[in-house]
Formats: C-alpha cells, sequence, structure tokens
C-alpha cells in the first residue's frame, strides 16, 4: 500500500517516460494560470458581492476611470467621462 499513492505512481511513470515532463509540466501550469484567474475574478470583480450588508451594490462604487477588466485593449480608461447617474 506504500508504493501505490497517486505520487509514487506519477514518479515510475515519469521514470519510466521522461517525455511526459513537458506535459506534465504544461498540465500543472495551466491548472494553477486557471485557479489564480478564478481568484482574480472572485476578489476583483465589481460583480460578484461577498458583503451584502455594508456595500449591497458594489458595481455603484466604480467610477469610469476603474479598469476592472483583465485587458483593455482599445480602452483608455483614464480618459473617460462619467456619463450615469448618482444613486
Amino acid at each position: 500500500m506504500a508504493g501505490n499513492s497517486l505520487g509514487a505512481r506519477l514518479y515510475r511513470q515519469i521514470k519510466r517516460h521522461p517525455a511526459l515532463i513537458p506535459m506534465i509540466s504544461f498540465i500543472g501550469l495551466g491548472m494553477g494560470s486557471a485557479a489564480l484567474y478564478l481568484l482574480r475574478l472572485a476578489l476583483r470583480s465589481p460583480d460578484v458581492c461577498w458583503d451584502r450588508k455594508n456595500n449591497p451594490e458594489p458595481w455603484n462604487r466604480l467610477s469610469p476611470t476603474d479598469q476592472y477588466k483583465f485587458l483593455a485593449v482599445s480602452t483608455d480608461y483614464k480618459k473617460l467621462k462619467k456619463d450615469r447617474p448618482d444613486f
């Protein structure tokens, strides 16, 4: 039973087939990147409301110059004017 853990099996496969090393590393990198992006969405996105008592509508606190998208290709957020009413 001691040698049948997932890590031991993975180590044996890598030892037998060294060509698996790049594939396993890229899969691990992809999984880590996806996990970090989901964490960023959960913590930084104005669509997610963690504190409904003190801040029930977090999207109303954003100014037009706040960049909340991950990548803004053609929009310069510093030049935008406020075009919505205050509530």
